[in-house]
């Protein structure tokens, strides 16, 4: 079980994380506009256009579901349920949500679902 120390830096942890994925995904808008057709470039650069915007709109995607299990905590921490794995109910280990505050499964479940066997 977590101490009231380590919950705390933990939630500190979470309220930072989502300000930083916040402003990544206030600063991406820029680069998952639309590549113009009339936009006067080469067609290389076009190509070169079309594929940093699709890896600027994956990230956009990976940063918005990252934002929403750092949501998740929060909402978990508010109902006394943050750190505890979503499969097995056990606490998850500090060192793993010191790593990763928005885990949802303790190392063990999380191996399972990594290795197919859940």
């Amino acid at each position: 079980m977590l101490t009231v120390a380590q919950h705390t830096e933990l939630i500190q942890a979470l309220l930072a994380l989502r300000a930083d994925l916040q402003k990544l995904l206030d600063d991406a808008n820029d680069g998952s506009k639309p590549v113009s057709i009339d936009t006067p470039i080469g067609r290389l650069s076009r190509m070169d256009a079309i594929q940093q915007q699709n890896m600027s709109q994956a990230n956009r995607r990976s940063a918005q579901q990252r934002l929403a299990r750092v949501e998740a905590a929060l909402r978990r921490c508010d109902n006394d349920e943050y750190g505890l794995c979503l499969d097995c109910d056990e606490p998850i280990g500090y060192a793993r949500l010191k790593a990763r505050p928005d885990a949802l499964f303790c190392i063990n479940c999380q191996a399972d679902k990594e290795s197919g066997r859940l």
